[in-house]
């Protein structure tokens, strides 16, 4: 019979409560990422099994609690299903370096942080390169994140500006059969930016901001003939752009600006028999110095644990 030990670990009430959940619903799904079985008593934590699963799940927790601690609310379901594939992949170090290293961000969220060691890196490299591409699934916080970093850029200073780009591929980016004005036609296509902002912006502020053009969302089209300076550029969905639309994007970087390109080469709505931009600039640009090119796969997705496993299925079946 294998020995058994018993790692205790005290918690004062309310952090408890947070940590455990409602009905005990999060140490519960804490119990199925690891072997060793967790009780809680009192206001402590008990950790019983044999000592390597004791050892990891003792590991796992405390890392979990020095996140919520710095974070000052109760952890997500995101971060505890995360922290679960990190230690299921052997890298239980990456609770902290990954969850720790947080995007501040002002009013609504205090704070963002990456969930998974691709977004970490996603996030290193946009603070080190003047252009970077993120190319992968839906879900894996490509666009969220890079909205965050030019949130908080524009808030600390480092750029004046924010500029959010998308092409409007399926009305040929002419919009012209939608009903209303251009506004109106515009709407459906940048509506996933503009909710990302309101994640982290108040509405009147962030109104304030698109009123003074501090916050700009417009078409790919109309970048034509710009030059952007002092700015942080997003575009996103860029699958959809063509080989000439993205070089003509690329070009319009002015001085103190950086570029945040946004994609999954998988759904592209271009004409068939039409290359993606996206596709083409990859293997073009791959090696230039100041560009950085991070890939996302199925299991950076931090959407429902359903949302991952479909991807998943997707990617396996071709």
């Amino acid at each position: 019979m294998s020995e058994s030990v018993q790692k205790v670990i005290t918690l004062d009430h309310d952090e408890l409560l947070k940590f455990c959940g409602l009905g005990d619903r999060k140490l519960k799904s804490i119990q199925q990422r690891i072997k060793a079985k967790i009780v809680a008593r009192g206001n402590e934590l008990r950790i019983n099994g044999p000592p390597s699963d004791v050892d990891s799940a003792y590991t796992m927790i405390t890392d979990l609690l020095e996140v919520q601690r710095a974070g000052g609310k109760a952890l997500t379901s995101q971060q505890i299903h995360m922290a679960g594939e990190h230690f299921a992949a052997g890298r239980p170090g990456a609770i902290k370096e990954i969850f720790l290293d947080t995007i501040p961000i002002p009013l609504k969220r205090k704070q963002v942080a990456p969930l998974s060691p691709n977004q970490k890196r996603y996030i290193d490299s946009i603070r080190q390169h003047d252009i970077v591409f993120a190319i992968g699934p839906a879900g894996t916080g490509k666009t969220f994140l890079a909205v965050a970093m030019a949130v908080a850029s524009l808030i600390n200073g480092s750029v004046g500006r924010i500029i959010l780009v998308r092409p409007a591929v399926e009305a040929g980016e002419r919009l012209g059969f939608l009903p209303g004005d251009i506004e109106q036609k515009l709407n459906p296509y940048l509506r996933p930016l503009y909710d990302a902002l309101y994640e982290m912006l108040d509405p009147e502020k962030m109104k304030s901001y698109i009123e003074d053009g501090i916050i700009e969302i417009a078409p790919l089209a109309f970048m034509r003939g710009r030059t952007l300076n002092n700015s942080f550029i997003i575009l996103d969905e860029a699958q959809n752009t063509t080989i000439e639309q993205m070089k003509m994007f690329l070009t319009r970087l002015g001085l103190d600006s950086q570029a945040v390109i946004t994609g999954d080469i998988t759904q592209t709505d271009l004409p068939k028999g039409q290359a993606s931009g996206l596709v083409h600039v990859r293997k073009i640009l791959s090696h230039i110095d100041g560009i950085d090119f991070i890939e996302f796969t199925g299991r950076d997705v931090v959407r429902h644990q359903l949302v991952q496993r479909i991807i998943q299925a997707y990617e396996k079946h071709g």
